[in-house]
């Protein structure tokens, strides 16, 4: 049986509650950790709470650009905080702010950087209560990505996502466990200086304080 105690995964971190968590959670089997900036309103501000966690951990931090996304994709995400929706993620108008194959994407880039690193895992924080609105975050896209990044490798990489089927409340009790401090996580899909609490991203992190015990308006 592989040996999981050492380090030997690739985490893909936003900089938000979910990866965050993920980070903290199996940060001894974390070995490198990666943000992408793909040009999305509030990727400076996530990328920012990334690179203060892993400093913390002392876990080892690449930002990548994918720039191309930014430039040649459509969506609400990627085109101005005056575009971005007010909403719950189950509301129709949410579906703008899908930025098409995204996960896909980070997911093929961090499949060859981990075998290029000699890890054999990638972990994404993926989780229940995006299966509504984005298909790249669903059990079924991640299994088949999953095995296309084993067929893909000679290393046969596995994709790890064990918050699959979670709620963005469940995910927060165990960070709060944890003892993570989630002021320095970062989700407004409007990129302002505070959540603007509105925005699809803002309610669900709102939810899931609440849910956790905590009050969210310490942590805008």
């Amino acid at each position: 049986m592989e040996d999981m105690d050492k380090k030997d995964a690739l985490l893909v971190l936003s900089g938000g509650m979910d990866s965050t968590t993920m980070l903290y959670e199996y940060r001894d089997r974390i070995a490198l950790a990666v943000t992408f900036h793909y040009g999305s309103n509030h990727n400076g501000r996530e990328a920012g709470c990334a690179r203060y966690n892993c400093a913390r951990l002392g876990i080892e931090h690449l930002e990548i650009p994918l720039d191309f996304m930014g430039r040649y994709f459509e969506s609400s995400l990627l085109s101005g905080a005056d575009d971005i929706p007010s909403g719950h993620y189950a509301d129709e108008n949410m579906r703008s702010t899908v930025v098409p194959f995204r996960n896909g994407i980070m997911l093929a880039v961090a499949a060859g950087l981990a075998e290029s690193r000699g890890l054999s895992a990638v972990m994404l924080a993926n989780h229940g209560g995006d299966h509504a609105i984005y298909p790249d975050c669903r059990g079924a896209f991640v299994g088949a990505m999953g095995e296309a990044m084993r067929l893909g490798t000679y290393a046969g990489i596995r994709l790890e996502c064990p918050y699959t089927d979670l709620t963005k409340a469940e995910i927060c009790r165990r960070g709060v466990a944890l003892g993570i401090d989630y002021r320095h996580t970062y989700s407004c899909y409007r990129g302002g200086a505070a959540h603007c609490g509105t925005c699809g991203t803002c309610v669900e992190r709102h939810e899931a304080l609440a849910a956790a015990g905590l009050d969210p308006a310490d942590y805008d």
